[in-house]
């Protein structure tokens, strides 16, 4: 429980370190778990490998859709696809040939499970480090399309590969079978709780439970898939996206603002948490060398240049091949732009939570009671995968941003927010045009709604006025900032009053969070 509590505090310490050293968090973390794990106060790490699953990846999947929408999912599948399924694909099996060519007596179904554990970028340390280092928008979708949909392809092979070296027999049509009806149990799943949820969200109301809901959905989804012989990951994606597209209410503004610093808190503590076990199960992993850590090390090595390798030769011509597809049809698609973003593409693929979590999830035997054949070794080559990937280009992609001089298009956000702007002041004004033919206001009362309607757009970018209206709308924005400021103060001196009153005797806590909640909805206001 304290090198939980341990892990957590580093978690929230991480993130104000990493943007002031300016390295990203989850790297932060993963070496914060590094040197705790060779602590001499610090017990070994032996968490059931079951559990890392369920119990990591749907929060952090499901935090991570937050932040995407269908719409880029579909404008982007042709790179989705030759990144997400195709590349898996790909890897696993260079990996496959390679490791069962250099390790001696590993058998290929088990060299097929190395390889689709470390096939798959992490969807959370891709995102997380990309997003910190400013990177252009379309590159982060993609990143994020990648992340989200890879783990499903790769999981799903590391069964077939495991369920072949457990048994010893491997059947192609089984497996492809098998990879179908995964998808679709997942699919189905993630669309009925989905359905399911929006319904029970109605019947709540209470922004507080709706939010509690959000909480127990992804880890339903995941578990009830795994369950039914499908797949989690993609079950937690479906139902991710479905909810983030059929639950929007403009004018919930505090079931929004709730929600969105609710998995913002939850996305920050576990990743922080993840990758803090990443750092203290290298502890446990250097125990399963048996005393063969350079010779392991030199696989892991060899691995590692073959997972980075195989990722750079397949991303130059996927992306040659998907610009040839691109079509002015295809405005929405985005895809890198030049060689220099498909430089930074290949360097952002570390590996992370997944990839840990399925290496230790190998079982310890065989059907016939036999040892797992080349467990230990698989387990270590996995780490040297992660630790290289994660901790060397997580603290090196920043410098290799600035180097190629790749950055965020901020010309095309500009337009974006000026173009918001003005549809925003736009619906306003015809909202107030609407209102006015049947209700009738004093002229002065009509005057101030229509700077009001012009404010909305204005203060969202001031760019979308001309000088002398952009000079106008200055003079009273700093008179709006002033009324604000003495707003503000007169509601926390309300506030403070109120909250004054708990302590009084007589005085019930109820009543006074109450008319405090009141007081607080009307600030945010």
């Amino acid at each position: 429980m304290a090198l939980l509590l341990l892990l957590l505090l580093g978690a929230v310490v991480t993130v104000p370190l990493g943007a002031r050293l300016g390295l990203p968090a989850p790297v932060l973390m993963t070496l914060a778990g590094v040197a705790m794990a060779f602590a001499p106060f610090v017990p070994n790490v032996d968490i059931p490998p079951e559990i890392i699953l369920p119990a990591l990846l749907p929060p952090l999947l499901y935090a991570s859709v937050q932040r995407t929408s269908w719409r880029q999912f579909a404008a982007n599948k042709r790179p989705i696809f030759l990144l997400a399924v195709a590349l898996v694909f790909v890897t696993t099996a260079a990996v496959a040939a390679v490791a069962n060519s250099v390790v001696p007596g590993l058998p290929i179904a088990a060299a097929v499970a190395l390889g689709a554990l470390v096939a798959p970028p992490d969807p959370v340390a891709a995102t997380a480090v990309a997003g910190s280092v400013g990177l252009p928008r379309r590159l982060v979708s993609i990143l994020e399309g990648e992340g989200l949909f890879n783990d499903v392809t790769a999981i799903v092979l590391y069964h077939v590969a495991i369920a072949a070296a457990v048994s010893g027999t491997f059947s192609v049509p089984e497996a492809f079978g098998l990879l179908i009806l995964s998808a679709v149990v997942a699919i189905a799943v993630g669309l009925a709780l989905g359905w399911l949820t929006i319904k029970l969200m109605g019947l709540l109301g209470d922004a507080t439970l709706q939010v509690g809901l959000s909480l127990l959905v992804p880890f339903v989804a995941y578990v009830l898939a795994e369950e039914l012989m499908g797949s989690g990951v993609l079950a937690v994606l479906t139902i991710a996206l479905y909810l983030a597209e059929h639950t929007a209410d403009a004018d919930d503004v505090l079931g929004r603002l709730t929600g969105r610093t609710f998995w913002e808190i939850v996305d920050t503590l576990v990743t922080g948490v993840a990758f803090g076990l990443i750092g203290l199960e290298l502890h446990s992993v250097f125990g399963t060398s048996g005393g063969r850590e350079f010779q392991m090390l030199g696989w892991g090595l060899v691995i590692v240049g073959v997972v980075v390798g195989v990722r750079l030769a397949w991303l130059l011509p996927a992306t040659w091949l998907a610009k040839k597809l691109h079509t002015r049809r295809d405005v929405s698609e985005e895809i890198p732009t030049s060689w220099r973003e498909t430089v930074v593409m290949w360097w952002a693929g570390m590996r992370g939570v997944a990839s840990v979590a399925l290496a230790l999830a190998i079982p310890l035997e065989t059907d016939d009671g036999q040892p797992f054949p080349g467990r230990d070794e698989i387990i270590f080559i996995a780490f040297c995968v992660i630790m290289v990937t994660l901790v060397f280009q997580g603290l090196t992609l920043p410098w290799l941003v600035r180097k190629l001089g790749v950055r965020a298009d901020a010309d095309a956000e500009e337009a974006l927010e000026r173009e918001l702007a003005l549809r925003a002041a736009k619906a306003a004004k015809l909202r107030l045009k609407e209102i006015q033919e049947v209700e009738e206001f004093p002229d002065e009362v009509v005057e101030r709604l229509q700077k009001a309607a012009y404010d909305i757009g204005a203060r969202i970018n001031p760019e979308i006025v001309d000088e002398e209206r952009r000079e106008a709308y200055a003079k009273r924005a700093e008179r709006f900032k002033a009324v604000s400021r003495v707003q503000r103060e007169m509601m926390s001196a309300a506030r403070h009053e109120v909250l004054s009153a708990r302590n009084e005797a007589g005085s019930d806590p109820e009543v006074v969070d109450r008319v405090l909640r009141y007081l607080d909805v009307r600030s945010l206001r």
